[in-house]
């Protein structure tokens, strides 16, 4: 029963900005760490950030300086506030979380992704 659930995808345009949010429900211990990914088309699934349960943050290298990541370890939700957008920037953005439900070890899930489109 434990889902993950993105929000705020939507069309931007270059220099625009905006912000995903992910919702973590169901039995659930803990949650270690919590990231976004992105997959373009005809592209691997990279690593956009991640940042740990003390919040300690990583971020990919053609996103530094413009994108936040951040989270509420007590509504278990991580959010990432995206500036300065550009169209290479288009991408599904997947929310991942590695954490354990009770009665279980650590587990990876990921959301069901949310589009983003940074265009004219």
């Amino acid at each position: 029963q434990v889902q993950l659930v993105e929000s705020g995808g939507g069309l931007v345009q270059p220099g625009g900005s905006l912000r995903l949010s992910c919702a973590a429900s169901g039995r659930i211990l803990s949650i270690n760490t919590m990231g976004w990914y992105r997959q373009a088309p005809g592209k691997q699934r990279e690593l956009v950030a991640t940042i740990t349960s003390s919040g300690s943050t990583n971020y990919a290298d053609s996103v530094k300086g413009r994108f936040t990541i951040s989270r509420d370890n007590a509504k278990n939700t991580v959010a990432l506030q995206m500036n300065s957008l550009i169209p290479e920037d288009t991408a599904v953005y997947y929310c991942n979380a590695f954490l354990r439900r009770w009665g279980a070890p650590t587990t990876e899930y990921w959301g069901q992704g949310t589009q983003v489109t940074v265009s004219s």
